[in-house]
């Protein structure tokens, strides 16, 4: 994957650039959503799964536990 030239992401206008970083969130929300259920599958524990993603495994079994009881 090429690195990404920042530069070639400014714009003049407040709100293109906000909804870019808007899509972009929404997008990053349902990666690592749907890559956090395959750990869960695959047997990962919850500990696991934040180190990973660089946060404690309260927060990431708070923010996908209920989820994963509710498939």
């Amino acid at each position: 994957m090429d690195p990404i030239d920042v530069d070639q992401l400014r714009t003049a206008d407040p709100a293109t650039g906000l909804r870019a970083v808007t899509a972009l969130h929404r997008l990053a929300e349902r990666i690592e959503a749907t890559h956090v259920a395959a750990a869960r599958r695959a047997g990962w524990s919850w500990e696991q799964i934040g180190d990973a993603l660089g946060v404690t495994r309260q927060s990431v079994h708070a923010k996908y536990g209920r989820r994963e009881n509710d498939v």
